[in-house]
């Protein structure tokens, strides 16, 4: 029963809506219905702006970490639950929230927060990657389909000469999947020369 209660959680951490609730609650938009649709962060600063997405985006972020931790409060601590696999069910929750309809982001952002929680290296490592390769891409989506690339990369060295971690190469492995997948749209637009490119870097 602990463990079903703890995997429900971490559903439901993943499951709050940043970018809906955000837009409805401060600026009267449901940003569904502008942009790309998305509620994840990227959307949010093309719908909202700069404020509003960056809160999103931290809000995204911290739901990853804060269901990765879950399992280490004393009451859950019996469930014996790998802290990555929490992370992976907020993801799921992310994608598929129950409080949306069932229709949420791309994930990128609570990806990078369920690093934070469990190995904040790679986190830190992503976040400077994603400045860098934004400045040349000038692309939100190939941005973070690198980053998803990169993450497995820094998985499997961490393997070899840190520690042998295969949880983290496994749960990294599906993450990118998942973030690779949920990018369908928008390889197609980079292929034809039309996915939207930010201004601001």
């Amino acid at each position: 029963m602990t463990i079903i209660i703890l995997l429900l959680l971490a559903y439901i951490i993943g499951s709050i809506p940043s970018g809906l609730w955000v837009g409805k609650l401060f600026y009267n938009i449901d940003i569904r219905e502008h942009g790309s649709g998305n509620l994840g962060g990227t959307n949010t600063f093309r719908t909202l702006g700069k404020k509003a997405g960056l809160v999103v985006t931290i809000m995204d972020i911290l739901k990853g970490t804060a269901a990765t931790l879950l399992g280490f409060l004393p009451f859950f601590a019996s469930a014996n639950v790998h802290p990555l696999i929490l992370g992976i069910i907020a993801v799921i929750g992310h994608i598929y929230p129950v409080f949306a309809g069932f229709k949420g982001g791309k994930a990128v952002a609570t990806s990078g927060g369920i690093l934070l929680g469990y190995n904040w290296p790679i986190f830190v490592i992503l976040v400077l990657g994603f400045f860098l390769i934004l400045k040349i891409t000038k692309m939100v989506s190939l941005t973070s389909m690198c980053l998803a690339i990169i993450a497995i990369i820094y998985s499997i060295v961490y393997y070899f000469t840190v520690e042998k971690d295969w949880p983290l190469i496994v749960i990294v492995s599906l993450l990118a999947i998942f973030i690779l997948y949920r990018h369908r749209a928008n390889i197609e637009r980079i292929k034809n020369g039309t996915e939207p490119k930010v201004k601001w870097i």
